[in-house]
């Protein structure tokens, strides 16, 4: 087995990639797509760094189930690719990179946006992966990511 796992999904929207980057690029406004929000209501949340683009910091503390982590923005192109360290301390300590790439198509206004997490196997991903469960759990929250990103750059 590798060191390494990868998990991708994407999506189609009709929005032009400037539009979709900027809801990626800008941390602040994960809550209104991120498959993550509404793991609990009290969750803390701290912003530093840039204001968006490369430096800017999102770190969260959470209960069980949101855990405790951070997340910088390490790469930006616009409107094309983010790349963003994710860092979780809590429920276990893990370090991988999820990176968001936008192509437009041929000029219509829609985007076809494709995300990745990269990261080292932990001890339960190299269980979990070979059966399947870590790609399927991953895959789940990111589709629904996406399907939030959708609806919103969609939508308004």
């Amino acid at each position: 087995m590798a060191d390494t796992y990868s998990v991708t999904r994407r999506t189609t929207i009709d929005a032009p990639p400037s539009e979709i980057y900027a809801r990626i690029n800008d941390l602040h406004r994960w809550s209104d797509w991120s498959p993550w929000e509404g793991l609990d209501p009290e969750l803390q949340r701290t912003y530093s760094g840039s204001e968006a683009g490369v430096g800017a910091r999102y770190a969260w503390s959470g209960n069980r189930k949101a855990g405790v982590g951070e997340m910088e923005i390490i790469e930006a192109t616009e409107p094309s690719h983010v790349a963003i360290d994710v860092r979780f301390e809590k429920p276990m300590k893990s370090t991988s990179v999820s990176s968001f790439d936008i192509v437009g198509a041929d000029g219509d206004g829609r985007s076809e946006v494709t995300w990745t997490m990269t990261g080292k196997h932990s001890l339960f991903s190299r269980v979990a992966a070979p059966l399947g469960f870590f790609d399927k759990l991953l895959g789940k929250d990111f589709e629904k990511g996406l399907a939030q990103l959708k609806s919103v750059s969609e939508n308004g």
